[in-house]
């Protein structure tokens, strides 16, 4: 099967456990993937347990193994079923006899102490820069590829240990590249360039493994698991993993379900032709670790669909072969069912969008994080209905921006002489930048500039740092298209960090000056408003731009004040310029995401309107009330249907627009534009 990556997009995943050979149900797993509808499997294979009869030296084997092989019965029983086949493999912790034997392929402290699984006592966690990840694994890879009929193997925790291993051959490493000691801590000297060399000496061991692969099968491929990574993180050899798979498996504390869709955005923004998977623990994501547990219904069917409307594919895995609870399997059914049901229509179009969030990366950052900045400005355009995209600032050219009308940058602290000079040049051209707080202030080393970068783009100068304040507040000044919903308002909330800027430019927003918070008898305005809070220009070549003076994005998603997420909502559609392709009204929360194609625009309603948005489990979503959706198009002969609900609409097609009301919705509907027989 050469094609498996793009036609592999519902997968199962059995996570073995090592009691699992002597007791674990073939047959309930082989009748799970028939009625989900999986067309995938990744199964546990070997690493830090062998689930096959491996012939390998200190490839622990199965204490239950017996004579089974149940690797294999899994195998065969989903190409059976017409499925590809994933081996995983976890190569994260040794047991004790191969500690002993190789003590060169332990992760260790700075002492030089040998690291002790943090879990479990007894094995010993590796180090990704030793020969036990570049020569022992890939004897692991290449027999488990020789031996059994697997289009990939599929490696989790694969970077070792999660800080800094002090191990000889990673000390080595680092000396003989880049001429130093490993840092003695997070930050300290040396930290950028181990942060370059680490991601390099990863991406050569993804290379490793994946001509381990094709070596013994040349359509079969390694696939990373990117864990906290992000594709964005990694140095990947070319030609890349055929898809990624993002080990974000559910939320947990403060986080928005529409966290699922993210990482399919995500990860697009580095490279929009391959294929995302997005794995979905059936347990519940905390940190008490309850792997072996069921998450509430609704939450899984949830996590599931926002992920694949937003082009992050289904992937469901359950931790444990030996089923003690079932009712994660109807839910998974459900949702798995439901993207089998859009599929037909959502494969042949791709994603798009007219704003896209920049991905910015942050120096000195190990892995992937999400960054209150941004996730106010992505729960803004959520709740405004904004359909968007990310585009990565590693991947940023002027053709890649050239596919958007507005860019936003939520706090791009870091860019370099070159990105902004690709900002600008993108807004000369006729493109619309938002930007706020920090964004540009700092170079790609994270050295403070003594002004914007983009201070000309924005028509701002910086006059003072950034400073804390509380109570705090913006005046209204002028009409101007962003105080648009704040009738009756002479100010609204501003910051808790701000910074001073000059401008000649329209200030709609000034900040008011500093006044008391206590006692109560002092809480009044002293001066009248004074220096910018937000700054809006228009280009001659039909481009604007609008800058925060403030963190606007970091105290919308921590305070979650409606002013500000109108705020950025209005300063991103003024910012437009023109009607949107797409808009959707209606009550409710809803997730949109827009797939395009020659002669069909699908509009994907995902309905997050519950009691638990904003902190899971969900335990119910309510329905959506009526929704219109009107979609630009090219002529008044559209078709138009409901893919969910299986019924064709008429819809009143006005002004180059077809409009259509849907009259409910569940947890998904997919509003499908046809034009093909204009």
């Amino acid at each position: 099967m050469d094609n498996w990556a793009s036609t592999a997009t519902r997968w199962a995943q059995i996570t073995l456990a090592e009691d699992d050979p002597a007791h674990f149900d073939a047959d309930f797993w082989l009748r799970l993937m028939r009625d989900s509808r999986s067309n995938a499997t990744c199964i546990s294979a070997g690493g830090y347990i062998a689930y096959y009869p491996t012939q390998i030296e200190y490839h622990h084997r199965s204490k239950y193994l017996a004579g089974t092989d149940p690797f294999g019965t899994l195998v065969e029983g989903a190409r059976g079923l017409g499925m590809s086949v994933m081996a995983r493999v976890d190569p994260h912790a040794v047991h004790a006899d191969a500690a002993e034997a190789h003590p060169e392929w332990l992760a260790r402290d700075r002492d030089g102490t040998p690291i002790e699984h943090w879990a479990y006592p007894g094995v010993w966690l590796t180090c990704a820069f030793t020969p036990y990840h570049r020569d022992f694994l890939t004897e692991v890879i290449r027999e488990i590829v020789r031996e059994y009929d697997v289009d990939a193997v599929f490696a989790n925790r694969w970077e070792g240990y999660f800080g800094i291993s002090y191990s000889e051959g990673a000390r080595k490493s680092f000396r003989d590249e880049a001429g130093l000691d490993l840092p003695l801590e997070e930050h300290g000297d040396g930290w950028p360039e181990y942060l370059a060399w680490r991601r390099r000496r990863l991406g050569e061991l993804v290379g490793i493994w994946d001509r381990a692969v094709r070596d013994l099968r040349p359509h079969a491929r390694f696939v990373p698991n990117l864990g906290a990574l992000a594709a964005r993180d990694l140095d990947l050899p070319e030609p890349v993993a055929p898809l990624f798979v993002v080990d974000k498996q559910g939320r947990h504390g403060i986080e928005a379900p529409w966290a699922a869709g993210r990482a399919g955005k995500r990860n697009r923004g580095v490279y929009p032709d391959r294929p995302v998977q997005l794995i979905t623990s059936v347990g519940p994501e905390h940190k008490y670790r309850w792997k072996d547990s069921v998450a509430p219904a609704e939450e899984t069917r949830t996590w599931i669909v926002d992920g694949f409307a937003q082009g992050a594919l289904p992937w469901f895995t359950k931790f444990n072969a030996t089923i003690q609870d079932r009712r994660w399997v109807q839910p998974v059914v459900e949702a798995f069912n439901l993207h089998a049901t859009v599929e037909p229509v959502l494969r042949d179009l791709r994603i798009t969008a007219e704003v896209a969030l920049l991905d910015a990366t942050r120096t000195g950052q190990l892995r992937a994080g999400d960054n209150d900045h941004d996730d106010g400005f992505y729960q803004a355009l959520v709740e405004a209905r904004i359909p968007f995209e990310f585009v990565s600032d590693q991947v940023m050219t002027p053709d890649r921006l050239r596919a958007f009308k507005v860019i936003v940058l939520a706090n791009a602290e870091q860019l370099s002489d070159g990105q902004c000079a690709i900002l600008r040049s993108y807004v000369e051209g006729g493109g619309s930048l938002v930007a706020a707080y920090q964004s540009s202030l700092y170079d790609e080393h994270g050295a403070a500039r003594s002004d914007f970068g983009l201070g000309d783009v924005l028509e701002v100068h910086l006059t003072d740092k950034s400073r804390p304040v509380q109570n705090n507040y913006i005046a209204l000044m002028d009409a101007h298209p962003l105080s648009a919903g704040f009738d009756g308002a002479t100010r609204i909330i501003g910051g808790t960090h701000i910074i001073g800027v000059e401008s000649d430019a329209a200030a709609p927003f000034r900040f008011i000056p500093d006044f008391p918070d206590l006692p109560m008898e002092e809480v009044y305005q002293r001066e009248a408003p004074d220096k910018p809070a937000v700054v809006c220009t228009e280009n001659a070549r039909g481009g604007r731009t609008v800058y925060f003076a403030f963190n606007v994005g970091a105290i919308f998603w921590e305070a979650l004040q409606s002013d500000h997420g109108r705020l950025i909502a209005n300063a991103v559609s003024w910012a437009l310029g023109t009607a949107p392709d797409v808009t959707v009204e209606g009550a409710g929360l809803v997730d949109v995401a827009v797939h395009q194609g020659e002669s069909c625009r699908a509009v994907a309603l995902v309905n997050l309107t519950n009691p638990m948005a904003m902190r899971g489990p969900i335990r119910e979503t309510l329905p959506l009330p009526p929704q219109t959706v009107s979609i630009a198009v090219p002529t008044d002969q559209v078709k138009v249907r409901l893919l969910v609900a299986g019924v064709d609409v008429e819809p009143i097609v006005v002004d180059g627009r077809a409009e259509v009301v849907v009259p409910t919705a569940g947890l998904l509907e997919v509003v499908q534009v046809d034009w093909s027989e204009a």
